[in-house]
């Protein structure tokens, strides 16, 4: 059925009120977003920040009535904050569709590099010589959409990795760590904190008719201690700080990495901590992101 979608600008001290608010009023899911292009990158762990203007939508069945529901607001508003300058509701009728069809036909094949190609599972490989990698992502991150995945696979594109040990920290969907496989590499180890990301990266391994011994995964606190011969990283700068160590000793001497998910002005940071350990090659760029390369000491 269609939706009513209803959006208000607020002050971020009146997100939990006007969550409340809305689901009171009837509202059948609440998110938030920017309402001022005031991007937030990389929150502290375990805090939840809000923008300086924040927008709440609210999701109503489509007969609710607007007037009745910019009624209640004002009336709420007055109540929870002694205030009378509520805000006015945006509304707009969403179409019915089936979304994840709808992602799914917008989702096409990728070339990355000479020879690998990241193919929706659900589409044919429009080069059935090159390296395809069929992918379903599920409920993890990584289609090869995102510069920073696109900056890691045309780099394992161009490396020698026959018969070679990768390790894929933070594997999501499994996207790098099969890519190296299906360019040559021997083993793969796929890390990640989230399980539903290691059991999508086990389906995807399936998909591409991989034999299971090809790739293990772990949750970081499970992971034995062990040295590849690669190690890519596409996460966020603050964990690749934290981790520098914990991944510095995963890479053989002479071995290689990848390190991506990293903004320009986070280039410095991530350079002086892995130059302990690294030759770093020059940055990459891609857009606002950057991939940083080098080989351990």
């Amino acid at each position: 059925m269609p939706w009513l979608q209803v959006k208000l600008d607020i002050a971020p001290d009146q997100s939990e009120s006007y969550e409340e608010i809305l689901m009171a009023a009837g509202s059948a899911a609440v998110t938030y977003e920017d309402g001022a292009d005031q991007p937030i990158f990389e929150p502290d762990l375990g805090t939840t920040p809000l923008w300086n203007k924040t927008r709440i939508t609210g999701l109503f069945s489509a007969d609710h009535n607007i007037k009745a529901l910019q009624s209640y607001i004002t009336e709420a508003h007055q109540l929870v904050f002694q205030q009378d300058d509520a805000p006015q509701i945006h509304a707009e009728i969403l179409e019915d569709k089936d979304w994840e069809r709808e992602w799914m036909s917008n989702y096409h094949p990728m070339q990355f590099g000479e020879r690998l190609w990241i193919c929706p599972s659900w589409r044919e490989a429009p080069d059935p010589d090159a390296v395809n990698l069929l992918l379903d992502p599920g409920l993890a991150f990584g289609t090869g959409t995102h510069p920073t995945t696109a900056l890691c696979l045309e780099w394992l594109d161009q490396q020698n990795l026959v018969d070679k040990d990768v390790t894929d920290y933070g594997c999501g969907s499994g996207i790098l760590g099969i890519a190296a496989l299906l360019l040559g590499a021997k083993h793969t180890v796929a890390v990640d904190i989230d399980p539903q990301a290691l059991t999508a990266t086990n389906d995807n391994l399936a998909r591409n008719n991989l034999a299971p011994a090809k790739l293990d995964t772990y949750l970081p606190e499970h992971t034995p201690a062990h040295q590849s011969d690669v190690l890519v990283a596409n996460i966020l700068a603050g964990p690749l700080v934290e981790l520098a160590p914990t991944i510095a000793q995963h890479v053989k001497s002479g071995g290689l990495l990848a390190l991506s998910g990293l903004l320009k002005a986070q280039a410095d940071e991530i350079v002086t901590t892995y130059s302990e350990w690294f030759d770093l090659d020059p940055i990459a760029y891609k857009e606002d992101w950057i991939r940083v390369t080098g080989t351990k000491k």
